[in-house]
């Protein structure tokens, strides 16, 4: 059973006493393939090194993300300009709009969020979307930014059926984790009327760990707990679970 983890974080700090004993279970759990969003400029490197020490199993995604959109977010995004004219990345994420922390930049988070889907466009890259209470806010720019060649990852969706039909209206898989597991995650109250081609799997690890681990360290093994759930939900074998969104996922990123 191949599995795919579309969005993990596995260069975080929180990994670095014992990086490899997760990898070594990750992939002892068949999760295969791993795609690494980005945050800004100070973890490229970080990511760098995690794609050559595990070049066969990590594939490098390159953005800036909303919350590390600050004063200098120009800056920042003629970094991910001069990363992505340099170095093969599988798509332009993760990028968005998160007002949970801070509204006030929220205007420079919408700039940076249009000329990064535009960029993603110049590179025929998919996006991959962060959004926290901002569907609104990022619903308004993929209107106004759609394409028939722009497509993505909606991460982390935790909306409601009618904004998940609305971010697969734009081409957008779900990405759905350990919120599928939750008690109020309610995500799994109406995913069975979403068809499973609309579907990746994700861990967002060192975040959002799946029951049992909720409110632990997640890692990418545990994904396995979202597909048993998912395997619940849409009453079909853990094993389809895994290769319709492992195909799904080459759908986005090409590989």
């Amino acid at each position: 059973m191949i599995i795919t983890d579309t969005h993990t974080h596995l260069y975080s700090d929180a990994f670095d006493e014992d990086r490899a004993e997760v990898m070594q279970r990750t992939l002892d759990a068949g999760v295969s393939r791993l795609f690494i969003p980005a945050i800004d400029s100070t973890y490229t490197a970080s990511m760098l090194q995690l794609e050559k020490d595990y070049p066969k199993h990590v594939f490098l995604m390159m953005g800036l993300h909303p919350t590390h959109v600050k004063e200098n977010y120009k800056e920042e995004l003629e970094h991910v300009v001069k990363m992505l004219a340099s170095h093969k990345f599988y798509a332009v994420g993760e990028i968005g709009i998160d007002l949970y922390w801070d509204k006030s930049t929220l205007a420079i988070q919408q700039d940076a969020f249009r000329q990064q889907i535009k960029l993603a466009k110049a590179c025929k890259l998919p996006i991959v979307i962060h959004c926290r209470e901002a569907f609104d806010e990022i619903f308004q720019i993929l209107e106004e930014e759609k394409a028939n060649d722009l497509h993505g990852i909606f991460h982390c969706f935790s909306g409601t059926l009618e904004q998940a039909h609305q971010a697969i209206s734009y081409n957008m898989k779900l990405g759905i984790g350990g919120v599928a597991t939750f008690k109020n995650g309610k995500i799994d109250q109406f995913l069975k009327a979403i068809d499973l081609k609309h579907i990746v799997l994700e861990t967002d690890s060192p975040y959002l760990a799946p029951k049992p681990y909720r409110g632990k360290r997640n890692e990418s093994s545990y994904i396995l707990n979202v597909v048993e759930k998912l395997s619940e939900i849409y009453k079909v074998s853990e094993q389809k679970i895994a290769d319709i969104t492992t195909e799904n996922s080459k759908a986005v990123f090409g590989i």
